[in-house]
């Protein structure tokens, strides 16, 4: 999913549309032969899928693969992919439009449904794969935001561990993640009882603060103009890196990404020169 969030930073694009296909997965029909594999008792009685079933491991391979075999045979447009979630892009809303008609004409002859309320845009601002865009630039939705802003702090590991990983999913928007939250995965250890103390309210509180105040990413630009640039740090429980890009008239340019982690092993006893090269390998 990273790599499709990447590919559509780069396309810079003013506008967008998204289509989610109703029921992908209950639109594939399971060859006959196949149907007594996915048998099941339920009140005593016994059925068997008919359809894809949600929940089997392999339901959105197949489902993907089908959908893009679809869009392939029919040359859809320049789009992007992931399961049952298309998006398609452009620099006028009338290219948008015609493109996303194409798209959902070459599925509804493939046998998929599609809903008009699944249909979103043409739009300058959309949100693909719980994420926002916005002129190729990727930002945190501002009703993420405001639920965790909102969230009360955890009362034990499970909770923890739950917090952790709704913020951590945008750990990219935000400069020393790992070292700000390291006292919330303390208290997640299996061998540690859990004790919420200072430390944990500190992290907790600040974590929510840079989730506020999180930067959008990109666009991905290209040209013989344009510099990328990494910053390194070593700092005193792990390196940290971002990765930036500085075009003609910028003073510091636009972030792309922001990436942190704590010292593995015998790191921490490494030079402060072993430390800064660790942090430019990452």
């Amino acid at each position: 999913m990273l790599e499709l969030q990447y590919e559509l930073e780069s396309k810079a694009a003013k506008w967008y549309a998204t289509i989610d296909i109703a029921n992908a997965f209950f639109s594939i029909p399971l060859a006959a032969e196949c149907r007594p594999q996915f048998a099941f008792t339920w009140r005593g009685v016994q059925y068997t899928w008919n359809r894809l079933p949600q929940g089997w491991k392999h339901s959105p391979t197949i489902c993907h693969g089908l959908i893009q075999a679809a869009l392939e045979k029919g040359e859809a447009p320049e789009h992007l992919q992931y399961i049952d979630d298309i998006i398609v892009w452009g620099n006028t809303a009338e290219e948008v439009f015609e493109k996303g008609k194409k798209i959902i004409q070459i599925l509804l002859k493939a046998g998929f449904a599609i809903k008009e309320s699944k249909v979103k845009g043409p739009a300058q601002e959309i949100q693909f794969l719980g994420v926002k865009w916005q002129d190729g630039r990727r930002q945190i939705p501002m009703d993420v935001i405001n639920k965790i802003a909102a969230m009360s702090p955890p009362t034990n590991k499970k909770e923890t561990q739950a917090f952790l990983g709704v913020v951590g999913f945008w750990r990219m928007h935000i400069p020393n993640y790992s070292q700000i939250v390291s006292p919330l995965y303390q208290v997640t250890r299996k061998k540690n009882d859990f004790k919420w103390g200072p430390e944990q309210r500190q992290a907790f509180e600040q974590i929510k603060r840079e989730i506020v105040h999180a930067v959008a990413l990109g666009p991905v630009r290209a040209g013989q103009d344009v510099i990328n640039v990494l910053y390194t740090a070593a700092g005193e429980n792990g390196p940290t890196w971002s990765l930036w890009q500085k075009a003609p008239g910028e003073t510091r340019g636009r972030p792309l990404g922001f990436w942190s982690r704590g010292y593995r092993g015998s790191e921490a006893r490494y030079t402060p020169t072993e430390k800064e090269i660790l942090a430019a390998y990452e």
